[in-house]
């Protein structure tokens, strides 16, 4: 049997993350868990709110990982797709 190298580990916001949620960006909802990065497979523009509530778009290549804290991906401005949410729990 395989143990688990996250038991009795404590959460790092240096990662690793311990899931990967798909995103669906939205001007009203915050996503269900923050995320301590996102990672987009088709790059565009990202407008996110951080984690301190702050408003921020910004341009990513296909492929990237933002390393930010984020609790919202905005539908308006957002051209990227297929973007994850990496989380702690």
């Amino acid at each position: 049997m395989n143990k688990s190298p996250f038991t009795n580990r404590v959460s790092s916001l240096s990662g690793p993350a311990q899931d990967i949620l798909p995103v669906t960006p939205s001007d009203t909802n915050d996503l269900p868990k923050v995320a301590i990065s996102l990672y987009v497979e088709t790059g565009g523009t990202l407008v996110i709110t951080t984690v301190r509530g702050e408003k921020r778009s910004v341009e990513v290549d296909d492929f990237s990982i933002l390393p930010v804290g984020a609790k919202r991906v905005h539908a308006t401005g957002t051209t990227a797709s297929g973007i994850h949410s990496m989380v702690l729990s």
